[in-house]
């Protein structure tokens, strides 16, 4: 019984993280039973040694375990371009593209009234403070294409106010392989909107 009920916690355990449902909370917490204890030991040390080693960078609020992070601290990127993202996984993403060689600022989050998520609860002053320090000349707003993540790009926008600072979007459209008369309406009118000269 005792048994029974250590699985039972682990399982309500695994349900908390996003994405995971009873069924993989269930085949992970079997997992994690079966395996040489050694292999959990090490999960669980890992897991208690990330939640008190990391910490937010305090330039661009990206995960660290150090003052800065490595991309901040990294004197060939681009500090003039700045890349704004609503999470550290949106970073990640971008990183993996090989694509951007700029600067980032997380915002841990998007501007989202009906759930009390204003402006103050987000790191959109830091951003100002650092685009007011002069150095920065364009701002790549790269929230998600949401209602949040739009309201959240118009918002900083908006208050953004020196002309020398060139503000753009990401591009949202028809992802590549796909098929215009399967994709929605909207985004087939941000694909439109978005459209660029043919080189």
């Amino acid at each position: 019984m005792h048994s029974k009920d250590s699985i039972k916690k682990l399982v309500g355990s695994l349900c908390e993280l996003p994405g995971i449902g009873e069924k993989t909370a269930t085949r992970l917490a079997l997992y994690i039973i079966n395996c040489p204890q050694e292999n959990a030991r090490q999960l669980a040390q890992s897991i208690i040694e990330a939640r008190e080693k990391v910490r937010l960078c305090r330039q661009c609020f990206n995960y660290t375990e150090t003052d800065l992070c490595v991309i901040c601290k990294d004197p060939h990127r681009d500090a003039r371009i700045l890349c704004v993202v609503e999470t550290p996984a949106d970073l990640m993403s971008i990183e993996k593209s090989n694509s951007f060689k700029g600067t980032y600022h997380v915002l841990h989050g998007a501007i989202a009234p009906l759930d009390g998520i204003g402006p103050d609860q987000l790191r959109i002053k830091e951003l100002i403070q650092r685009i007011n320090q002069g150095s920065v000349k364009e701002v790549i707003l790269a929230t998600n294409p949401t209602m949040n993540g739009n309201a959240t790009a118009i918002y900083i926008s908006d208050q953004v106010t020196s002309a020398e600072i060139r503000i753009t979007r990401i591009a949202q459209g028809i992802p590549a392989g796909g098929d215009i008369g399967y994709v929605d309406q909207m985004t087939l009118k941000n694909a439109l909107e978005g459209r660029r000269t043919m080189s």
